[in-house]
């Protein structure tokens, strides 16, 4: 059984992976997270994010990630980039789904 996001986090999505432990994360300074919180986004800033998803059975069991906040460079990350001002540098535990975090 899945709890619930606690950290609130930030929606991504990881379709847009940039790396295999970068993905886009924000066009401006401002997020609102899962809490309806506005987040003030900086450089090298911890962030929790998640995309929405569910298993096979069609129960809701986001996927998760923690990371930290890089500014996006477009020379290195690609010009497909150029909309997004921050990334999310994903730590090693990499992403994975909500009910794993309680397991």
């Amino acid at each position: 059984m899945c709890i619930g996001m606690t950290p609130a986090r930030i929606s991504v999505d990881f379709n847009e992976m940039v790396e295999s432990n970068l993905v886009l994360l924000s066009k401006t300074d401002v997020k609102v997270n899962s809490d309806g919180n506005e987040i003030t986004l900086f450089s090298g800033m911890p962030v929790y994010i998640y995309m929405d998803d569910t298993d096979i059975s069609g129960k809701k069991d986001n996927l998760l990630a923690d990371g930290v906040v890089e500014l996006n460079n477009p020379g290195v990350n690609g010009d497909w980039t150029r909309a997004a001002k921050w990334c999310c540098r994903i730590n090693e535990r990499g992403i994975f789904n909500e009910c794993e975090k309680y397991t």
